[in-house]
């Protein structure tokens, strides 16, 4: 990680906490993160826990949130498992696998829940020390809202870290959803005395229209609550940056459709944001298809990843989409399993060890010669290779996430930089399988996908440049509405963006 330059001073570290779940805490953590890396401050991202099925790895081979992945993208830096040191990955309605520092370290039933502080702390605060010493700043992400009064004794996400580090924070609360006020100030009623004086202002989130018809409001907040706010937040229109973890729908467009990309949604999806570059293109008709809808009509049917596959390939039959699937390829139809979805593509899944659940083995859709033993070691790595599809090969990037091993005798589309294969595709040509992550953020590999699935030739969206153009446009509108003088006193209001833009005299 970079090293503190001797001419530079700190930064007070600073906590974003939110009155709800996506009141828009990731995204402003982001957007704070490139603020300061613009002003010329080495900045990390730190989150102490997060709950997610979505997540990255780091170049040192550990798994962390995607968000926080995002966030040292925003900082400028590789994503360190330090940025995470706590992440939740949640496996059935009351249970959660427990990574730590990056690696896995068993569920929660078994470290017990009234055990969990004192076993997750030290490794919090131990993660966040190492970071503030190396970084002019820590950008901290709570999770939920720190005003959920039965999770108070065992918080180590919300106020239990800002109390335990002693960090200062502001509250976000999206104004688009509704009832900003009462979230606000019910929010900070609900928290010790102690936690009050922590809190340094509030931050309203995707308002649009007249701040005029607003400002009534803001000061009967202000006068309420003896606290400011340091600013109101503009709804960003077309604005597309990875989410932590809710499934997002597709941007409207009225752009002709050139094919229809559907995925089944399964209880414990993961990692979602794989298929961002097909569902913001303009010329895709990208639908999640939910419990009780219908796969048909699709040129392309995704299996995404899973958290708990063999649950989630039940879920999956019971649906009645095992059918459906059939159908689709027998009218000529393409299919692509992802990580989980190309573990349920086979003949079976054993899971000997109980690894997700129940020991057992399961049936799977029989669309692939392959079967799959899952085993306790997690493969974790960031790969590079070539995608041999179509007569053609494209390097492919992606990254690796999954317990278990597949085998078979399908031809493997994927070489692996260090010589090993990936994937299978069948012999009709019609599935294909790979347990890649982020295939479809290379431009050129998802061209050749989308014409392996179709026969068109599509230009791809460049997801990159989508994700840096999010991130300079939430970082523009903080520059522009929020008083991060009063934060960092070492900050003038006279912003880099506002420069850029000819907004400043």
């Amino acid at each position: 990680m970079t090293s503190i330059p001797a001419q530079s001073s700190k930064l007070t570290p600073l906590m974003v906490q939110g009155t709800t779940s996506d009141a828009g805490k990731s995204v402003l953590v982001a957007g704070l993160c490139r603020v300061l890396n613009r002003h010329g401050f080495n900045i990390a991202p730190f989150k102490p826990q997060n709950m997610a099925l979505n997540s990255a790895v780091t170049p040192e081979g550990g798994e962390i949130g995607r968000a926080q992945a995002v966030q040292a993208r925003a900082a400028k830096l590789l994503p360190h498992t330090d940025m995470n040191p706590i992440l939740l990955k949640p496996c059935t309605d009351t249970g959660a696998q427990v990574i730590v520092q990056g690696k896995a370290v068993g569920n929660m039933q078994a470290i017990g829940f009234s055990d969990y502080k004192s076993f997750a702390l030290p490794k919090v605060l131990e993660s966040f020390h190492r970071l503030a010493r190396q970084y002019q700043s820590v950008i901290v992400e709570g999770a939920g809202s720190p005003a959920e009064i039965n999770l108070r004794e065992n918080d180590i996400a919300n106020m239990g870290f800002a109390e335990e580090a002693d960090v200062p924070v502001i509250i976000i609360a999206d104004i688009d959803k509704g009832g900003v006020f009462a979230h606000l100030y019910g929010t900070l009623a609900l928290l010790s005395e102690t936690e009050q004086a922590r809190v340094k202002g509030f931050v309203i989130n995707r308002f649009r229209g007249d701040i005029e018809l607003l400002k009534p409001g803001l000061d009967w907040l202000e006068k309420k609550t003896g606290k400011p706010v340091l600013g109101v937040l503009p709804y960003l229109h077309g604005f597309n940056l990875e989410a932590e973890d809710a499934i997002v729908s597709q941007p409207e467009t009225t752009q002709h459709h050139k094919m229809k990309v559907v995925v089944p949604v399964l209880p414990r999806i993961s990692n979602h944001t794989d298929f961002d570059p097909l569902r913001l293109h303009p010329e895709i008709d990208f639908q999640y298809i939910g419990k009780g809808g219908s796969l048909a009509g699709a040129d392309l049917i995704i299996l995404p990843g899973s958290k708990s596959v063999r649950a989630d390939l039940a879920f999956l039959k019971e649906q009645g989409w095992e059918q459906e699937i059939k159908r689709h390829l027998r009218f000529g139809g393409k299919v692509i399993g992802i990580c989980g979805g190309y573990q349920m593509l086979g003949q079976s899944i054993d899971d000997p060890e109980g690894i997700e659940g129940e020991s057992g083995t399961s049936s799977g859709l029989n669309l692939l010669n392959q079967t799959t033993v899952l085993q306790q070691e997690k493969t974790l790595t960031n790969v590079t290779g070539t995608l041999l599809l179509n007569g053609d090969a494209v390097t492919v990037k992606g990254y690796e996430i999954h317990v278990g091993e597949t085998y078979g005798n399908e031809a493997q589309p994927i070489k692996l930089a260090d010589e090993r294969f990936d994937g299978a595709i069948s012999q009709d040509d019609q599935v294909l399988g790979t347990y890649l992550h982020g295939l479809f953020d290379s431009p050129d590999v998802s061209e050749q996908l989308i014409y392996w699935a179709t026969g068109e030739k599509l230009k791809s969206i460049d997801h990159d440049q989508v994700q840096e153009n999010a991130i300079n446009q939430i970082a523009d509108a903080i520059e522009e509405h929020l008083d991060l003088s009063s934060i960092w006193p070492q900050l003038s209001k006279r912003t880099v963006a506002s420069e850029e833009r000819g907004l400043v005299d």
